[in-house]
C-alpha cells in the first residue's frame, strides 16, 4: 500500500494511512493498494460492504459506478493485448472528497503512465485525477484496436498467400475475444456516461464536460470494436474461399494429369493386346522406341497446349 499525499502534482509519500483520515490544507490523498488491503482500509474509510465484497470477488466484475455515503464505488477494465490473447483487469476506485483509492489485483499500466502525467498538469483534487485516470484507460483501448487491426490485416494476407489449417483457429480465436470484450466495452461506455450526465456531488460541474469528451471517445470504441467483429467475419469468408480455391487448383491439377495420362494409357492398352493385326508395330524392329516416342510426344504437346490455356 502506497499513500500519497498530491499538491498540484506533487507527490509527497505519507508513512501512516491514517493521516489521510483528515482533509489536507491542499490536494487530497491518493492511496494505491491491493485486493489484500481493502480490509484495512474499510475500517478506516468505511467503504461499504457491497463495494468491498466485489472488489475482493474472484468473478470478473462489469464496469459500474454506485454511490454511498461519502464515497463513490467505479469500476473500469483495464485492457491489454500480447498479439496472443486479450486481457481485462479490474480498476477499482474508492473516490472520497479529499480522498481516492485505487485497488487492483494485478499491476495496471495506466497508473504506471498516469504520475508523470498529473505532475504536468499540476492535478489538485481527487475528481482531476479520477477524470485523466479514466481518459486514460480509454485512450488505450484505441491503441489496442489498432494493434488488432494490424493482425487482422496481417493474417488476411498470410491467408491469401499461404492458407493454413491454424489460420481458422486463429480467426475463430480472436472474434470470440472481440465479441467477448464488446460486451464489456458497452457498461463502461454507460459509466463514463453517467459520471458525464449525471448530478455528482464528488465531481465539479465544469469537470463533467471534460468527461463527456472520454464519452465520446468510448462511443467510438465501441464502434471501432463493432467494425473489427465485421472484419472478422471477412475474414473467416476470405479463409473459406481461400480453401476452396486450393482445392479448385488441386482439382484442376489433378484433371489436367489425368487428362494427359489418359490417351497414353489408351495406347499401352492396346500393345498390351498383342494382336498382330491390330498393332502392326509388333514385327518392326526398334518399336518400342517408337512408341514411347510417339506417347512422349504426345504428352508434351497435350502439356503445352494445357498450359497455353491456363489450364494448368
Amino acid at each position: 500500500m502506497k499513500t500519497r499525499l498530491v499538491q498540484n502534482g506533487v507527490f509527497t509519500i505519507i508513512d501512516d494511512v491514517t493521516l489521510a483520515l483528515t482533509p489536507p490544507e491542499e490536494g487530497f490523498y491518493w492511496i494505491d493498494a491491493t485486493v489484500d488491503e481493502i480490509d484495512i482500509l474499510q475500517s478506516l474509510f468505511h467503504l461499504h460492504d457491497l463495494a468491498v465484497e466485489d472488489t475482493l470477488s474472484e468473478e470478473e466484475q462489469r464496469p459500474k459506478l454506485e454511490i454511498y455515503d461519502g464515497h463513490y464505488f467505479i469500476v473500469v477494465n483495464s485492457i491489454r493485448f500480447d498479439d496472443e490473447e486479450i486481457f481485462l483487469r479490474a480498476l477499482n476506485i474508492f473516490l472520497g472528497k479529499h480522498f481516492i483509492i485505487t485497488v487492483t489485483k494485478q499491476k495496471i499500466n495506466e497508473i504506471r503512465v498516469l504520475k508523470p502525467l498529473l505532475w504536468e498538469e499540476e492535478v489538485n483534487s481527487c475528481d482531476r485525477f479520477l477524470y485523466h485516470l479514466i481518459d486514460l484507460v480509454v485512450d488505450n483501448y484505441f491503441t489496442v484496436g489498432d494493434r488488432i487491426e494490424d493482425k487482422i490485416e496481417k493474417l488476411e494476407e498470410d491467408i491469401l498467400m499461404h492458407t493454413k489449417k491454424t489460420h481458422l483457429n486463429e480467426i475463430i480465436g480472436l472474434r470470440s475475444e472481440i465479441l467477448w470484450l464488446k460486451k464489456a466495452l458497452v457498461p463502461q461506455r454507460d459509466v463514463v456516461g453517467v459520471l458525464n450526465k449525471r448530478d455528482l456531488k464528488l465531481i465539479s460541474t465544469p469537470l463533467q464536460k471534460y468527461f463527456g469528451d472520454i464519452y465520446e471517445n468510448a462511443v467510438k470504441i465501441v464502434d471501432t470494436f463493432d467494425t473489427l467483429r465485421d472484419l472478422m467475419g471477412n475474414l473467416r469468408e476470405a479463409y473459406q474461399a481461400a480453401v476452396a480455391n486450393r482445392a479448385n487448383e488441386i482439382m484442376r491439377i489433378f484433371t489436367a494429369m489425368t487428362t494427359i495420362f489418359m490417351p497414353l494409357t489408351l495406347i499401352t492398352g492396346i500393345y498390351g493386346m498383342n494382336f498382330p493385326d491390330i498393332v502392326g508395330m509388333l514385327t518392326w524392329e526398334h518399336g518400342d522406341l517408337y512408341a514411347l516416342g510417339f506417347m512422349g510426344l504426345l504428352g508434351i504437346l497435350m502439356f503445352v497446349l494445357f498450359k497455353k490455356k491456363d489450364w494448368l
